[in-house]
């Protein structure tokens, strides 16, 4: 039975927390709350590459929590997070996509909040668009972000165009 409520547990978190291939890196992080004798409130930096469209990178600012409940990783953490993408390198698409696709996603709670960061395109003006938001199952959260990346040429590579890589 314990075994048994142990995988259920293991399903669940693993359903939260998302299909993210990739672990973000950690650029850096700037302390926000001082305290005395636990883990500081801090602003952390994350970049991370776009699984589906080489050339494009994002950069992530989520706040993390201290205390006593942070170290034990059970705080729920805020949704306040800023997004910033861009095009790094020649764009190239691995596969096609839909509107609002999962790029990356993390737990926020213990179990019920996620972050996630979803794409789009605007096909009339050839344009990724990048959006990060936090959801509950129950209520989810307004506040998000959103950053485009208009697909440019690189040297000499004429630029693909988004609409062709829909999923229709």
């Amino acid at each position: 039975m314990l075994a048994r409520n142990a995988l259920a547990l293991a399903v669940t978190l693993a359903a939260v927390t998302g299909a993210a291939a990739q672990e973000p890196d950690l650029i850096f992080k700037k302390s926000t709350v001082w305290r005395a004798l636990t883990p500081d409130d801090k602003l952390a930096v994350y970049g991370l590459d776009d699984p589906v469209v080489e050339g494009v990178a994002c950069h992530y600012t989520t706040p993390e929590r201290g205390g006593i409940s942070g170290t034990f990783g059970v705080a729920e953490e805020v949704s306040d997070i800023s997004l910033s993408c861009r095009q790094v390198g020649p764009v190239k698409f691995k596969q096609k996509f839909g509107q609002g696709d999962v790029v990356f996603s993390e737990r926020r709670s213990l179990i019920f909040k996620k972050m996630q960061i979803v794409r789009g395109c605007d096909a009339k003006r050839n344009t990724l668009v990048y959006m990060v938001y936090s959801d509950r199952p129950i209520e989810g959260s307004p506040k998000n972000s959103t950053s485009t990346v208009p697909l440019m040429p690189w040297g000499t590579e004429v630029p693909p165009k988004c609409g062709e890589w829909l999923n229709k």
